[in-house]
């Protein structure tokens, strides 16, 4: 016998809440049964919630009934020897806050209880023991919530009286339904918020409650104290929209420095904070991961190989991501949002009638913040699978001159003033430091299409962000 396949959220209504039948082997000298199984579990859906403690509660006599409570962790509930009535109810917030779901559990069956979901059972046999799996440890500064057993809206309907039963007076004093603040979701921290992605990440999440926005200022990523910054297992995703971006400079002995400090270092410790507390890690990466000689798109599994610092500090950094169990690797190009960037310069020279020389040899597709964080937030919600994904403007991939002919034209200026140059060209005639460029930065799209998310035109983003 197998673990069966479990009673989903369909049958509960309860989204998360899952009863499990557990297959026991009986002989004369009792039963055995596996209680937790993490590969086969897993393989049928249960989520990997990364238990780290476990507890038993024994009750001797029938009738013991415990509860409302809800924290902030995830159960695996099941009984060792005996029978009880489970009651449980969503207290957590949105549309199905107050539903109950009611079953009996004996050593064959067992039920996954989501964060924020209210536990609660009343003994049916005597010497019940009650055990459960937990995936964090109680603390003070953890936030809990608690329902009235008695609740009217809830009305559990208990096979034993309440009133003639054993109860505690602390659950007895429980508030009902009501006066019951809703659990909220766990946190997502976005670390970086001071740059031109954050920024766009403010805008996209909006008027929602539970993220929260950090610089490097507030954040410090290669200190001692990292662990114990923040409660991490209040946190339910990292965005790291933080790196060091300046790709000339990171040619230079200082800048070599602090591109790895910030690319590598400084993910490295989100990378472990992200294991250890469960934590869904999103990671920016760049085309600068490859060196362009491919003569079709780059597809996320193709294998990287950097040319310059910053190039090799972003390849370090996805190597270190992809070990999180629960990561989003985010490759990007040409990434356009507030503040100097490559389309301000480009219109800025045609307002002042200075006619550039721009490099005519490398392709790739724009991409505007507001898109990189639409469609990180498309990722998270449509809990795609963990992985890479490519993510750019959407259309046929340009040069830069022929994009600079666009800003041009939309800025109502003559195309004809934009001349075409070679990369060669252009490092002949730079002055200080340049990093070597890939020639072909055009990234498939269709991992990321596939998950339901279609890219916008780059060319219908500039016209928009120069109107």
């Amino acid at each position: 016998m197998e673990f069966s396949k479990p009673l989903g959220a369909a049958d509960t209504g309860i989204p998360g809440l899952v009863i499990w039948d557990l297959p026991v082997h009986g002989d004369s000298r009792g039963w055995f049964k596996e209680n937790w199984q993490r590969e086969k579990m897993t393989a049928l859906g249960l989520p990997d919630f990364g238990p780290v403690q476990n507890n038993i509660s024994f009750n001797d006599a029938v009738g013991t009934t415990r509860g409302i409570h809800a924290e902030p962790w995830d159960k695996w509930v099941s009984v060792a020897t005996g029978r009880i009535f489970g009651a449980w109810v969503d207290l957590r917030e949105g549309p199905t806050f107050g539903a109950v779901f009611t079953a009996e559990i004996d050593p064959s069956r067992a039920i996954f209880v989501p964060r924020g979901v209210g536990n609660s059972y009343q003994t049916l046999a005597p010497d019940t023991a009650y055990t459960y799996l937990v995936n964090d440890h109680w603390s003070p500064d953890a936030s809990y919530s608690f329902l009235n057993l008695a609740d009217e809206t809830a009305a559990i309907d208990w096979p034993i009286p309440l009133d003639q039963v054993e109860i505690s007076a602390k659950d007895l004093a429980h508030p009902r339904l009501a006066d019951v603040t809703p659990v909220p979701p766990r946190k997502t921290l976005v670390v970086g918020a001071g740059g031109q992605l954050g920024k766009a990440l403010r805008a996209e999440y909006a008027g929602v409650s539970s993220i929260e926005f950090a610089t490097r200022a507030d954040l410090d990523l290669t200190g001692a104290d990292l662990a114990s910054a923040r409660r991490w297992r209040d946190y339910g995703t990292i965005i790291n929209a933080a790196a060091y971006t300046a790709v000339d400079t990171a040619e230079t002995a200082a800048g070599r420095t602090d591109a790895w400090a910030a690319n590598v270092t400084a993910v490295a410790a989100l990378a472990r904070i992200a294991t250890e507390n469960g934590i869904t890690l999103v990671h920016v990466s760049s085309d600068y991961v490859f060196d362009g000689s491919a003569d079709r798109p780059y597809t996320e599994d193709a294998p990287v190989c950097p040319l310059g610092v910053y190039g090799q500090t972003k390849a370090a950094g996805d190597a270190i991501v992809a070990t999180v169990p629960r990561h989003y690797i985010v490759r990007t190009s040409w990434v356009i949002g507030e503040g100097h960037n490559f389309v301000r310069t480009m219109a800025s020279l045609a307002e002042r009638g200075i006619d550039p020389k721009v490099v005519d040899d490398q392709i790739g597709r724009l991409t505007f913040t507001d898109e990189l964080a639409r469609g990180i937030h498309h990722l998270l919600d449509s809990d795609a699978r963990h992985g890479t994904y490519n993510l750019t403007g959407g259309g046929e991939p340009e040069s830069w001159a022929a994009i600079a002919r666009r800003v041009f034209s939309l800025t109502g200026h003559d195309p004809a003033r934009v001349t075409g140059v070679s990369t060669d060209e252009y490092f002949a005639s730079a002055t200080g430091p340049v990093a070597p460029r890939p020639r072909n930065s055009d990234l498939a799209l269709g991992k990321l299409e596939a998950t339901g998310f279609s890219p916008r035109a780059f060319a219908d983003s500039l016209a928009g962000y120069l109107a």
